[in-house]
């Protein structure tokens, strides 16, 4: 009889370990991937509370929005801006946590000024929704499924055409996608800039890369911190692929004007080198 108790607990406190094990966000098959996983911080209060809600601003310049078909049978949305001179250049710019707002149009707007030449063509994940308040970009962040961005991304390379190269660029959330169209661009994509978001960790993966990684990081960042950094170098590495990390003494959004971690001289830097990448990546 003691046997058969000790088995009946030996059981229950497995079930247990397992339901409390599916229950934290993980799936059953693997885990999360590298965006889901970000996406889960939509639930730290330290991750959200570090997020301000951006102050009002309504872009007003070039640009206008699109939509093309994406292979899900769905309709995809983005901002562009269009090269002046026919080109086959693009360069996809995506989006924070709170989705394509203007502030990212402006963004996308400085880089087609800067990179004459260039299609500049802002995704939209969030499929027309934006947040105004972290509770809010928290929510539509989780409901980010990888099935329906990947079909977004691969529906703008469809628009984009297949004599077009490819180049990402994009922070926090915006971040780890760029990595992944990256990656989805194949033998079209020349270049990837990404700001503090969650790297690739599948270096099966990480191989298909067709080009070279800019990182740029911040040092202080609790959730994409120097360790997770540096195994991101690591999995490159034995992937046989290149990235640049650069690492600033600063906090995640640290890029980001309307985040309290704002710091104006390392954006500025940041920068700088983001642009000289994409300049040597995407010649006329």
């Amino acid at each position: 009889m003691k046997k058969l108790l000790l088995l009946a607990a030996a059981a229950l406190g497995l079930a247990t370990a397992q339901a409390q094990t599916l229950s934290c966000c993980v799936r059953p098959a693997g885990g999360p991937n590298a965006t889901e996983a970000f996406a889960m911080l939509a639930a730290n209060k330290d991750f959200s509370g570090g997020h301000e809600a951006p102050l009002p601003y309504r872009y007003e310049g070039a640009g206008q929005a699109i939509e093309f078909k994406t292979p899900d049978g769905k309709t995809g949305h983005a901002f562009e801006i269009k090269s002046a001179k026919p080109s086959n250049k693009y360069l996809f710019v995506i989006h924070e946590w709170w989705g394509l707002n203007d502030y990212i149009k402006k963004e996308a707007a400085k880089y087609a000024e800067e990179l004459p030449g260039v299609n500049v063509l802002a995704l939209d994940l969030y499929d027309g929704q934006v947040a105004t308040t972290p509770e809010e970009a928290g929510k539509l962040m989780q409901a980010v499924t990888t099935d329906r961005a990947t079909a977004i991304i691969k529906g703008a390379e469809l628009y984009a055409g297949p004599k077009a190269q490819f180049a990402s660029i994009g922070w926090c959330f915006g971040g780890g996608w760029s990595l992944q169209s990256a990656l989805l661009g194949g033998k079209q994509t020349v270049g990837c800039v990404m700001y503090y978001g969650m790297p690739e960790k599948d270096v099966a993966k990480l191989k298909t890369l067709n080009s070279d990684v800019l990182g740029l990081f911040a040092e202080q960042d609790k959730w994409i911190n120097p360790e997770v950094v540096a195994q991101f170098e690591k999995n490159m590495a034995a992937a046989g692929k290149k990235v640049t990390v650069k690492e600033y003494p600063a906090d995640h959004a640290f890029a980001n004007p309307s985040n309290p971690k704002y710091n104006q001289a390392l954006a500025a830097d940041a920068h700088q080198k983001a642009l000289a990448y994409l300049k040597a990546r995407l010649k006329a």
